[in-house]
């Protein structure tokens, strides 16, 4: 029984990986080195020899990799490398801030054989599965894994068995309790201690206790206490069969199994499978109308995407694009400006922020816009070129995005509203200015060449920052090339709802201030709604957050509003909630806005609900939380003092937060049994974030993890919420246990 093989005993492409082999480590056109790298035994970890004297073996986790890209996809690569190199090269992208790994092999087929091998390990890494087995079945194993039959265990033994039979543990913790176990101090554990180490780390009181109140049979649970526990618990229509299942699937103890009964082991199994999760499995694909008008629903959207850090000096990139694309954000911005040699270029202007060409942004969003959805694209362009370089923009667009690119309404005829997402699929749609109707395509008068038109008015104030005085409403001459590729999402000036209503067509949009935005939502609500149920709306952060912070883009959600652009660059409550309301329907990057919101008849207003017949009682019951990660590594002895909080964004009457008491001292297995009640009037718009810190009497809480969705995909009954980074990475190993009602309130 080998370490950590993940199924993978005997694989060519795994044993490849643990015989290493030489890569060239591109950094710069003078930086290209030959290094050894290697996979450890553990199959976790690779190594690599560094020339330098105090740091001779450099490694990194297979867990922080996002993913591998093969051939020259990296900035890096497309610089210090030649075309012809192409097929020899690949590149390693760490999630988070981690620099990327470029390499390049002698050959292709040596490039392929890394990339294939490496993405082999990563994706069984991610496909254990938790079926953690009974013990019986664990105390066979542990048998089989004493390789030299002397009956102890080191911890090292112990370990890679651990990761064998997938019980997630974190290495603290896991020599935490084998230091509890060690009673004789040998440093191995022997016979008893070995079993003693396995209640300890699966123990789990809070479930003991649920598993015996329904435990009805002869101590253990039968089909029918399994089926009682589903419908009365988990709110869940089961039946029979469904019981069987869930015993086929999750019970070791075969005596057991044959008896159509759930052993202890079995349930804590079943509390553990992706389909207890809070998230309710039926929203993780797409399950919405996708037919609906384009406008009808939220769109995943991104400000500045092409910056990695903040406005003022980080670096722009290409990266930053396929890090968005690949969150599934559907609206992408381009602040272009005119470039060296007549290649217009990307960044923000007026800063420190690098450049980056144009096309190459545009070849980086063909690649990367449909990985993780296929629907439609908006390439959102904030224009500061002159048009000569406007005709190469133009040029660009048809050329690199061919007929994925929209360039004429869809079906051939003047349209009267817009095409669903579904219509868009793999389409491309360009915002920005135009100069004239649509309608002009559909008569015979279409002469108008390049002229003037008032700027953007995002790309306006970005000039007012920079200039002291404010200018006059600035001109900027249009090309007649660029404007023909905007088709249903024209840019125009905002004056008011009223004006909007009688002046401007369906696919002519406006672009907000977060403030004003914000002031439309608080003092017309109702008519903001009904502006967006038959056009767009986008909003984006004022020029003053340098920082690239973000602004909340709940109460813009909740006027209908569908292009809230955040900084995607930007790890923050704000978009941990933006990550939150597009978790469901597929992470497709669309989510069809309530009913309320697109019904001609609503008079909704978010502001001033009160006991609407939808309304529901939330009951949150956090019980415990297991194997929270120590925040302050450099502290060996410091351990977490963990507090959750419970925050609902919704409707202004929905927001609201409860918390815990602190524990002291416990991020292993810290257990509150605390609960709250909500009264939710908007569940529709309602989303929820669990949140746990780290009690500081001093200073500031400590973020350890977090969890949101909407309130509409929570699971009722006990369930297992998974923990993620402020980046939005799983914390391996780490969750919270609850129990959770949402209930109608009449």
């Amino acid at each position: 029984m080998d370490s950590g093989k993940h199924g993978l005993e005997g694989d060519p492409d795994l044993q490849f990986l643990l015989n290493g082999g030489k890569l060239m480590k591109v950094r710069s056109n003078s930086w290209q080195k030959n290094r050894f790298y290697k996979l450890q035994e553990d199959c976790r970890t690779m190594t690599y020899n560094s020339k330098k004297k105090f740091n001779r073996k450099r490694t990194f986790a297979i867990d922080d990799i996002e993913s591998v890209r093969k051939g020259r996809q990296s900035e890096g690569l497309k610089k210090y490398t030649q075309d012809s190199d192409e097929d020899k090269c690949f590149s390693v992208i760490f999630k988070g801030r981690k620099k990327i790994l470029d390499f390049m092999t002698a050959s292709k087929e040596e490039a392929n054989q890394w990339v294939t091998s490496l993405e082999k390990v990563i994706s069984s890494i991610r496909n254990l599965n938790n079926k953690q087995k009974s013990e019986h079945w664990i105390i066979n194993c542990m048998r089989k894994a004493d390789k030299n039959k002397d009956n102890k265990m080191t911890l090292k033994e112990l370990k890679h068995f651990l990761r064998q039979i997938n019980v997630e543990v974190s290495d603290t913790y896991a020599a935490e309790i084998f230091k509890k176990c060690d009673t004789s101090n040998s440093g191995t554990l022997e016979g008893t201690e070995i079993k003693e180490f396995y209640d300890l780390l699966t123990h789990r009181e809070e479930i003991k206790v649920i598993y015996e109140s329904y435990a009805k049979t002869e101590g253990q649970m039968s089909d029918e206490d399994l089926v009682s526990f589903l419908q009365k618990e988990q709110r869940e229509q089961a039946s029979l069969a469904d019981a069987h299942r869930l015993i086929e699937e999750c019970e070791m103890d075969e005596t057991a199994k044959q008896q159509k009964r759930m052993t202890k082991d079995g349930f804590l199994m079943y509390l553990q499978q992706e389909e207890t999760c809070i998230f309710n499995p039926a929203h993780k694909k797409v399950y919405q109308d996708m037919t609906q008008p384009l406008n009808h629903y939220f769109i995943s959207s991104s400000h500045n995407t092409y910056l990695m850090e903040d406005q003022l000096k980080g670096p722009s990139s290409t990266e930053a694009y396929i890090k968005a694309l690949m969150k599934s954000c559907r609206c992408v911005e381009l602040d272009c400006w005119d470039g060296p040699h007549g290649e217009p270029v990307i960044y923000h202007g007026h800063t420190l922020t690098s450049k980056v060409l144009f096309k190459d942004v545009i070849k980086a969003i063909k690649d990367y816009a449909f990985k993780m959805s296929e629907y439609p694209v908006i390439l959102s362009l904030e224009n500061h070129c002159a048009v000569d370089q406007q005709k190469i923009m133009a040029r660009y667009l048809k050329s690199i995005l061919g007929d994925a690119l929209v360039t004429k309404p869809l079906g051939g005829k003047m349209p009267t509203n817009f095409p669903s997402p579904k219509e868009l699929k793999g389409k491309f749609l360009i915002k920005g200015k135009r100069l004239n109707k649509l309608d002009v395509l559909f008569s015979n008068i279409n002469t108008v060449e390049d002229e003037m038109v008032s700027e953007e008015d995002e790309a306006a104030e970005c000039k007012e920052n920079s200039q002291k005085q404010k200018p006059k409403k600035s001109k900027i001459t249009l090309a007649k090339e660029l404007s023909d590729v905007v088709i249903y999402c024209k840019s125009v000036h905002f004056s008011s709802f009223e004006h909007a209503q009688s002046n401007q067509a369906f696919y002519e949009m406006s672009s907000f201030k977060e403030s004003k935005a914000l002031m439309l939502a608080e003092t017309s609500a109702t008519a903001f709604i009904h502006h967006n149920m038959d056009k767009l709306s986008r909003i984006y952060p004022s020029g003053s957050r340098t920082d690239s912070s973000n602004y909340n883009p709940v109460p813009m959600w909740n006027v209908g509003c569908q292009i809230v652009a955040l900084n995607f660059q930007t790890p923050s409550k704000e978009m941990h909630i933006n990550q939150g309301r597009f978790r469901p329907n597929g992470f497709c990057g669309y989510i069809l806005k309530p009913e309320f919101q697109r019904s001609l008849s609503s008079q909704f207003n978010p502001n001033t609900v009160s006991n609407r017949p939808e309304m529901k009682i939330f009951h949150v019951m956090v019980i415990t939380a297991q194997q929270l990660p120590k925040i302050n590594k450099e502290k060996e002895k410091s351990i977490v003092d963990p507090l959750v909080k419970v925050e609902i964004y919704g409707v202004p009457a929905d927001n609201a937060c409860k918390e815990t008491q602190y524990i002291n001292n416990n991020g292993f297995n810290p257990m509150w049994n605390e609960r709250f009640e909500f009264t939710i009037q908007v569940p529709e718009l309602a989303i929820v974030r669990f949140l746990v810190e780290d009690y500081d009497a001093a200073s500031a809480n400590d973020f350890i993890g977090m969890y949101c969705l909407p309130l509409t995909s929570v699971q009722n009954g006990y369930r297992h919420i998974p923990l993620l980074t402020k980046r939005g990475d799983i914390i391996p190993s780490a969750g919270l246990f609850v129990h959770l009602m949402l209930l109608d309130a009449q």
